[in-house]
C-alpha cells in the first residue's frame, strides 16, 4: 500500500513558549516477542539490507524534538543484524525498544535545530528472510482450549478497524462456524480464508476502513481483507493477528498440535492464494494490530512513525525512509 521511501512530508507547528507539541505520521505500515512463536519454516533464504530512519528539516528555531520509526524485528522467518547506524546534524544517540505486543520502534532525540538546518537518523539492518511452507499434515491441529496471557489480551479481541462486536461480523463467524463444523482445526480455519476472498473483492483504497464498511461496499485491500480474516477468527475464539511488512499487510492465526504446543500459520488474504505457508522477502516490522505508543493515549493499529516537538518557530519537514539498498 506503500512505496518504500515516503518523502516530503512537512508539517508547521506554530509556537508556543510552555508545552510539547505532537505530530504523528499516519502512515500505513503496516523482535522481541511476547508469546509462542514457534513456526513452520524452510529454505530456501533470501538476505537484503533495508534502511529505516527520518530525515528532518526545520525552517526555524527547534527545541525538545523526539521522534520514533518502527523498525525490523526477529521472528522464526527472519533474522536481523544491525550493520550500521547513521546520524546526521544535531541528533542525538539512536535506541532500539521493543514494543509490544510485537514489534520494535528506533527512537532519537534532538535538543536544538537551526533555521534551515538537516537532520538524518537511520538504522541499517541486513534481513534475512525464510519462506514458509504450510505443514504436509494438519488433521492433528486444534484449537487452542484456554488461550490466555498475551494470546487473550492482544489476538482476540478488538482491535482498530478489526470489529469483533459488530452484529454483522459476527453472524458471518457464527454460520461459517455452524457450516463447517465437522471439518478440521485447520480446514475451518481455511473456510474462513477462503470466504473473506470469495465475499470481498480486492480494490486498493488510500482510506483504511473497517470491517462492516468493507462488507457493505464488498471491496477492500489488504488492509480490509486481513482485518475481515482476523476478525471472523476471534468470534470464534482463533487467536489471529496482522503483519506488517512496507507496502503490504497480511494476517496470521493460530493453531495448537497434537501435543498442546502453539504455532502461527501466516495465509495472504490479498493477491496469491497461500494459506499456511509464506514466500516474502520484504522485512516484516510488527506483528500484531493493537499498539501503545508514545504520544497516542488510544490504542493504534500499527506503530506508526511519530515525532514530538517542543517549542519550534517554523515549519518542520520530514522524510520517512524505508528502502531496500542491496
Amino acid at each position: 500500500m506503500l512505496s518504500n521511501t515516503i518523502k516530503n512530508t512537512t508539517v508547521t507547528v506554530r509556537h508556543r513558549a510552555a508545552g510539547f507539541f505532537f505530530l504523528v505520521l499516519a502512515l500505513a505500515w503496516g523482535a522481541s516477542a511476547w508469546g509462542q512463536e514457534d513456526q513452520p519454516q524452510t529454505q530456501p533464504e533470501t538476505e537484503s539490507v533495508w534502511r529505516f530512519g527520518m530525515k528532518i528539516s526545520s525552517a526555524g528555531t527547534a527545541t525538545g524534538i523526539f521522534a520514533t520509526s518502527p523498525v525490523p524485528i526477529e521472528c522464526p522467518e527472519q533474522s536481523i543484524e544491525l550493520v550500521e547506524e547513521e546520524r546526521l546534524g544535531s541528533v542525538g544517540k539512536i535506541k532500539l525498544k521493543p514494543l509490544k505486543p510485537n514489534g520494535r520502534q528506533m527512537m532519537f532525540k534532538i535538543d536544538r535545530m537551526q533555521p534551515e538546518e538537516e537532520a538524518l537518523a537511520a538504522t541499517l539492518f541486513r534481513i534475512t528472510k525464510r519462506d514458509i511452507t504450510a505443514p504436509t499434515k494438519t488433521e492433528g491441529f486444534k484449537f487452542a482450549t484456554n488461550p490466555r496471557g498475551v494470546l487473550r489480551s492482544y489476538y482476540l479481541g478488538e482491535s482498530p478497524y478489526i470489529d469483533v462486536k459488530a452484529p454483522e461480523v459476527i453472524a458471518i463467524a457464527q454460520k461459517l462456524k455452524k457450516d463447517n463444523a465437522d471439518l478440521s482445526a485447520w480446514d475451518q480455519v481455511e473456510a474462513i480464508y477462503t470466504w473473506v476472498r470469495e465475499n470481498v473483492e480486492y480494490k486498493f483504497d488510500k482510506q483504511i476502513k473497517g470491517c462492516v464498511e468493507a462488507l457493505e461496499d464488498g471491496t477492500g485491500d489488504c488492509e480490509e481483507l486481513s482485518s475481515l480474516f482476523i476478525a471472523i477468527c476471534r468470534v470464534q475464539n482463533i487467536p489471529a493477528r496482522a503483519v506488517w511488512i512496507p507496502g503490504h499487510t497480511y494476517p496470521e492465526f493460530y493453531l495448537e498440535d497434537d501435543k498442546g504446543k502453539g504455532h502461527w500459520f501466516p495465509c495472504q488474504a490479498a493477491g496469491t492464494y497461500q494459506f499456511g505457508s509464506m514466500s516474502e522477502q520484504r522485512p516484516i516490522l510488527q506483528k500484531g494490530d493493537r499498539f501503545k505508543v508514545s504520544g497516542q493515549r488510544q490504542l493504534v493499529r500499527y506503530a506508526q512513525p511519530t515525532l514530538k516537538c517542543k517549542d519550534a518557530s517554523g515549519a518542520i519537514g520530514i522524510e520517512q525512509i524505508a528502502e531496500k539498498i542491496e
